[in-house]
């Protein structure tokens, strides 16, 4: 492994990288006990929860294969040079553990508590079943000529893939219900922050060494990162912008719809 040039930098980096840690662990519980609570996961997209967890399955895999691997970090340095630091820290494995176990719970949470009308869309399923699929086919693939390190990249585009695809049924979801009850909004608030700090760990690694090659040798964090921002950014809006708590309770009390009565009768009068 490279070494520190800076110690500062170093005491920045794993600082960064065990807060962005706490925070996208932290972020799966809120959404867990809101559903514990109303025993109801009506608000929750099936979906999204189902292509999370296939995202985190991937994303686990390509970390702690990367990090306990001694194979595949050779691997890693032929290809991008020998002082290269290894991209994964023990706290990306740490979170990947962490987010596959809540995921799996968030999964049972549906099995277990009132879903109403809602399901899992066979779009998903395909989804699923067709990332799966490809990453046992190339595990066999590299298992002929021990390319692990490009099975690794088939890992990235899998993650990277459900991570831009995962959202998008949650936020229409909300879209149409124009309401983000039963989705909680402190899973995307502590998201946020953990993605905006995990650029801030990487920027302290590429700093120290000089090389910008550690966000080209791990894109699939970059990717992640930046795509999660993106819609931890979309449902902020959605949640305190497009459908405000206030504003849905003041369309659905009675007074409301007194003075919309009210408004209604005088508008015909005139």
């Amino acid at each position: 492994m490279s070494s520190w040039n800076s110690v500062p930098l170093h005491v920045s980096y794993e600082a960064l990288g065990w807060f962005a840690f706490v925070c996208w662990s932290i972020s799966f519980w809120p959404q867990v006990i809101l559903n514990f609570r109303r025993k109801s996961v009506v608000g929750l997209n099936f979906d999204f929860v189902l292509l999370n967890l296939t995202k985190h399955t991937s994303y686990l895999i390509y970390n702690t294969s990367l990090y306990f691997s001694s194979t595949i970090q050779q691997q890693y340095r032929d290809k991008y040079g020998k002082k290269e630091m290894i991209p994964v820290a023990a706290n990306d494995v740490a979170f990947s553990v962490h987010a596959v176990l809540l995921t799996a719970v968030s999964l049972f949470q549906i099995a277990i508590y009132d879903r109403g009308n809602q399901k899992v869309s066979k779009i998903a399923c395909g989804i699923v079943t067709v990332a799966w699929t490809t990453a046992v086919v190339c595990f066999f693939i590299a298992l002929h000529n021990h390319h692990w390190l490009w099975l690794l990249s088939i890992f990235t585009i899998i993650q990277v893939s459900m991570t831009v695809v995962k959202y998008i049924p949650q936020a229409v979801m909300n879209f149409m219900r124009k309401s983000t009850d039963g989705w909680s909004i402190w899973n995307i608030l502590l998201d946020f922050s953990g993605g905006v700090a995990n650029y801030a760990q990487m920027a302290m690694q590429s700093i120290d060494q000089g090389s910008w090659m550690n966000f080209y040798g791990n894109i699939g964090k970059l990717l992640l990162s930046l795509v999660s921002i993106f819609f931890d950014i979309l449902f902020i809006i959605q949640h305190y912008v497009l459908y405000p708590e206030r504003k849905r309770k003041l369309e659905t009390s009675p007074d409301f719809d007194n003075a919309k009565s009210s408004d209604q009768t005088l508008a015909e009068n005139v």
